[in-house]
């Protein structure tokens, strides 16, 4: 099976927040597990959106279509984490949350990670156009 590999422009990340590795996050081989890791990724997305003012309690919510994770070194207990955050490849109705993962301490490169979306209005049950407040707030996306 061929390999993903994950290339993202350093433009593209207009965001940045922390997250520590819990004692909980650690799997059986003494690291974070991928199952923590995704868990990061989603708590570092849900801020990123927040702090860009979009609310996931609307009628029209992301959601997320697709997730790709590439695991380039390990991660441990108490270690401080930085996920820069950044959107890229809009279309019609949604497009990509891009992530880099490192360890500021030792200016690791820990993960990359690109997460689809798209917007779904839940009360007619189906995926609805991107809202004109969401894409303005990135102007520097390409737009479809």
């Amino acid at each position: 099976m061929a390999r993903i590999k994950l290339q993202f422009p350093d433009d593209q990340f207009c965001y940045s927040t922390d997250l520590t590795v819990r004692i909980t996050d650690i799997n059986g081989a003494n690291h974070l597990g991928n199952d923590s890791m995704i868990s990061m990724i989603s708590e570092a997305r849900a801020r990123f959106l927040f702090d860009f003012g979009v609310e996931e309690t609307t009628d029209d919510q992301i959601i997320v279509t697709d997730l790709a994770t590439t695991y380039l070194a390990e991660a441990y207990t108490r270690d401080e984490l930085r996920f820069e955050v950044g959107v890229m490849d809009f279309n019609k109705y949604g497009g990509d949350i891009i992530f880099r993962v490192t360890r500021p301490a030792d200016a690791t490169l820990i993960a990359m990670a690109k997460s689809g979306f798209v917007f779904f209005d839940y009360r007619a049950k189906k995926v609805v156009p991107m809202p004109e407040f969401f894409a303005a707030k990135f102007p520097r996306v390409n737009r479809f």
